[in-house]
């Protein structure tokens, strides 16, 4: 049986971090909520439990509270920010709203020699975010660490198996916070750290030939990421018995629909490639609205994926390109988030299909899926590719698509992209495309005038979507694409880059 951490998430904006800290040093772990019962947690045999931050005050009405049970299991705890305050409050200990708040940068003073320090200077940058502070711990606790403006920012009980700290180890901003994590993991937990892309893919495969038998497979594969892994490693586990079906939506970026058939023609396996773009282009005629265009992207997509799963006899299951941040949702403590704008990924399909879904990447984050590709023998083509949305170019047009817009806005974001890769640059970014505005704009070719549209730039760093950056391209190598794409992509003389930030702005512009 594999290691496993919980992280049961009392809503801070760094539990998926956490998560994904603990997987980083070889240990797996899943979120669950912050009210998940003793009794629940016992039957998932956690080697490990960490409480996570919260934006919630101890003294608030209704604040959430953890199963104090979890105490009595025999497995060690570390609760960060407003974990430990609940810990601390709730065995008795003293909490108050401090008149001297820290948000942001402080520096810990270690009291004292311990497990959790080791290697760890005496005193080193952390990172705080925090109202109250603990002002008196526990019966059986003692302090270990403090600053400035806390004299309980680090504490720990008598048997070294409950610890809390008030800062976030789990930031870039805390200076050994990665080494305290390990410390916990291995030191105080006793972990061996077995997590691994190899460990992954071959519990997996194992899991995938159980469950589906002697059964047949269907997925609908795009050549993203998600899918692209999500399809080799079943076709690992079942072979023959999995039919993917790549759907080319008219939609699709330059030459993507050739580079994917080829990319897949390695890989024994069956792979239907149809080509339904005068179907696409034809529902999409005259429509502007960017969620009715989504909506019809989707709806198109689920008839022509239910038309070809329909000449394939004898299939039970469905494959679907989850991961874990979408599972994460499902369970959220935070409640329900308004909705911005339908999904990027195309709708799902129909239950009337009466089809079991196998989710194999539903365990991981997106570099975790790259990962497992890699050691899948996937073209670095597939997993090195930056997201794209399910309804592909059509919610990069601004406007009606048309023919003569895909066309333009095809050309522009492969010279786009094809400069990023030529100077190192794209890899560092996550996500990089062309927007098309069919605004016209004076300018001048030549002693002619011109009177064309504008070509939108947009590149972010991010770590997983939900918050992003707009990327600090250098001035001359925007200046290099800007002056390509208008002397090469005939209808565009204008070109923009979007320094806009997620959040307030979306990183798709539909």
């Amino acid at each position: 049986m594999r290691e496993k951490v919980l992280v049961l998430d009392f809503g801070s904006q760094y539990t998926q971090l956490i998560a994904r800290r603990t997987r980083e040093l070889g240990v797996y772990s899943e979120i669950k909520p912050y009210n998940t019962a003793a009794n629940d947690i016992r039957k998932d045999f956690p080697k490990a439990i960490i409480l996570s931050g919260g934006p919630s005050s101890v003294w608030g009405v209704g604040s959430p509270r953890v199963d104090l049970e979890i105490l009595s299991l025999g497995i060690p705890v570390l609760g960060i920010c407003y974990g430990l305050q609940t810990l601390v409050f709730q065995l008795g200990g003293e909490v108050e709203r401090s008149q001297k708040r820290e948000y942001g940068p402080a520096v810990l003073n270690l009291m004292t020699e311990d497990p959790l320090f080791s290697g760890v200077k005496k005193r080193s940058d952390v990172w705080m975010s925090h109202g109250d502070r603990v002002l008196r711990v526990p019966e059986g606790f003692r302090a270990i660490a403090d600053t400035r403006n806390t004299e309980c920012a680090a504490v720990r009980n008598a048997d070294g198996d409950i610890y809390g700290v008030q800062f976030h180890p789990e930031v870039v901003h805390t200076e050994f916070g990665t080494k305290m994590l390990s410390n916990f993991l291995f030191h105080v937990a006793d972990l061996i750290g077995n997590w691994t892309a190899g460990s992954f893919i071959e519990h997996t495969i194992r899991d995938i030939r159980e469950r589906v038998g002697d059964g047949k497979i269907i997925c609908g594969l795009s050549g993203g990421v998600d899918s692209s892994v999500a399809a080799v490693l079943i076709n690992e586990a079942v072979g023959r018995r999995l039919y993917c079906i790549f759907v080319d939506t008219g939609c699709m970026r330059l030459n993507e629909a050739k580079e994917v058939c080829d990319a897949f023609s390695e890989f024994e396996m069956n792979f239907i490639h149809v080509d339904a773009s005068e179907r696409f282009l034809a529902r999409l005629k005259g429509i502007e609205d960017p969620e009715t265009k989504r909506k019809i992207m989707g709806e198109q997509f689920v008839r022509v994926f239910e038309e070809e799963a329909e000449k394939i006899s004898g299939v039970s299951f469905l494959a679907q390109g989850t991961l874990y941040p979408d599972v994460i949702e499902s369970v959220s403590v935070k409640g329900p988030s308004a909705v911005i704008k339908s999904h990027h990924n195309v709708g799902g399909l129909p239950e009337k299909m009466n089809l079991k879904i196998v989710e194999p990447l539903r365990e991981l984050f997106k570099d975790e899926v790259r990962s497992v590709g890699k050691k899948l023998g996937l073209d670095s083509f597939l997993i090195g590719r930056h997201p794209f949305p399910g309804p592909g170019l059509a919610i990069r047009i601004m406007g009606e698509v048309t023919p003569e817009r895909l066309s333009i806005l095809r050309h522009a974001d492969s010279i786009f992209i094809g400069e990023l890769e030529k100077s190192g640059a794209y890899d560092d970014i996550w996500q990089a495309f062309c927007v098309f505005i069919p605004v016209k704009t004076v300018g001048v070719m030549g002693d002619e005038r011109t009177y064309e549209n504008v070509c939108v730039l947009r590149a972010v760093s991010s770590t997983d979507g939900m918050t992003a950056d707009w990327s600090k391209i250098s001035y001359d190598l925007l200046g290099e694409i800007s002056v390509r794409i208008i002397n090469e992509v005939k209808g565009i003389n204008r070109v923009v880059y979007d320094i806009s930030t997620k959040p307030p702005s979306t990183i798709e512009w539909q």
